[in-house]
C-alpha cells in the first residue's frame, strides 16, 4: 500500500517543531482555536473521561494534550519527527501519558481496527494527497456508535482572501505557503467521503476568523474554517 503522504507538508510543519508551543508564534492561530475544537468535542461527547481517542496529525500535541486532561486515554499519530519529540517532550514535562506513534493512520487501521470511542482529524486533510483514504481508516478504527470529527477549510473565494492573502501575507498569522488553495475541501465534498466510508453526518459548525480582532469564533457560518462530526453505526 503506498503513503498518503506529501513529504513536502510534512517538512513544513517539520519546519515549525521549535515553536509548537509558543501562543505568540507561528502557530498562534491554533492556540486560539484549541478551546473552540475542544468546547465542540465536549458538547458532542459530554465527557472524555475514559474515552479511548485517537488524535489524526497531532502535530506539536496542543490538541492531544487539552484532550488528555480531561481524561481521555489519547493515542496521537503524525509522521513528522521533530514535531513528534516536541510533543513527547512537552507531555512528560507536564505528566502526561500519552502514545504518540510515528504512523500514518491507514497503517494504524490495520492493526486497532474498531478500538476508539472518539477520532479527532484537526487541520490535516488539506494537506494529503488522499483525503478520503484518511477518512476510510478512521472509519475503520471507530467503536461502533465511535464519532470522528474532522476540520479543514472550505474552497471557494472568500476562503483564499481569509485564509492565504489574509492570515499568510496581510496578518502574517502563519508562513507564506502553508496553505495551497486547490486543496481545500469543500462541505458537500467532505459529506460525500464520510458518507462512502460508511458514516454518518450528524453535525457541521463554522469556525468563523474575524481578521480585525484576531480571534476565532463558532457559528453556522461554514464559508472557511469549519468541522464536521460523523458517527459509525452499530
Amino acid at each position: 500500500m503506498s503513503q498518503n503522504i506529501d513529504i513536502n507538508e510534512i517538512n513544513k510543519f517539520s519546519q515549525l517543531a521549535a515553536q509548537w508551543w509558543d501562543p505568540n508564534g507561528q502557530c498562534k492561530p491554533l492556540h486560539i482555536i484549541n478551546p473552540l475544537r475542544v468546547d465542540y468535542l465536549l458538547q458532542q461527547c459530554q465527557s472524555l473521561n475514559g474515552k479511548k481517542v485517537l488524535d489524526v496529525g497531532c502535530g506539536g500535541g496542543i490538541l492531544s494534550e487539552s484532550l488528555a486532561k480531561l481524561g481521555a486515554q489519547v493515542t496521537a499519530i503524525d509522521l513528522a519527527d521533530e514535531s513528534l519529540n516536541v510533543a513527547k517532550v512537552h507531555a512528560e514535562q507536564n505528566g502526561l501519558t500519552i502514545d504518540y506513534l510515528k504512523q500514518t493512520v491507514e497503517a494504524h487501521a490495520e492493526h486497532y481496527s474498531a478500538s476508539y470511542d472518539i477520532i479527532t482529524c484537526m487541520e490535516m486533510l488539506e494537506h494529503v494527497p488522499d483525503p478520503a483514504s484518511i477518512i476510510d481508516a478512521c472509519a475503520k478504527l471507530l467503536k461502533p456508535h465511535g464519532k470522528l470529527f474532522l476540520s479543514t477549510i472550505n474552497r471557494n473565494n472568500k476562503a483564499k482572501l481569509l485564509m492565504i492573502y489574509g492570515a499568510e501575507y496581510l496578518a502574517r498569522l502563519v508562513p507564506k505557503g502553508t496553505h495551497d488553495f486547490n486543496r481545500f475541501i469543500r462541505p458537500s465534498e467532505l459529506m460525500l467521503w464520510v458518507e462512502q466510508a460508511g458514516l454518518t453526518v450528524k453535525d457541521i459548525i463554522g469556525m468563523e476568523y474575524h481578521l480585525l480582532s484576531n480571534q476565532f469564533k463558532l457559528g453556522s457560518n461554514v464559508d472557511v474554517n469549519y468541522i464536521l462530526m460523523a458517527q459509525k453505526s452499530e
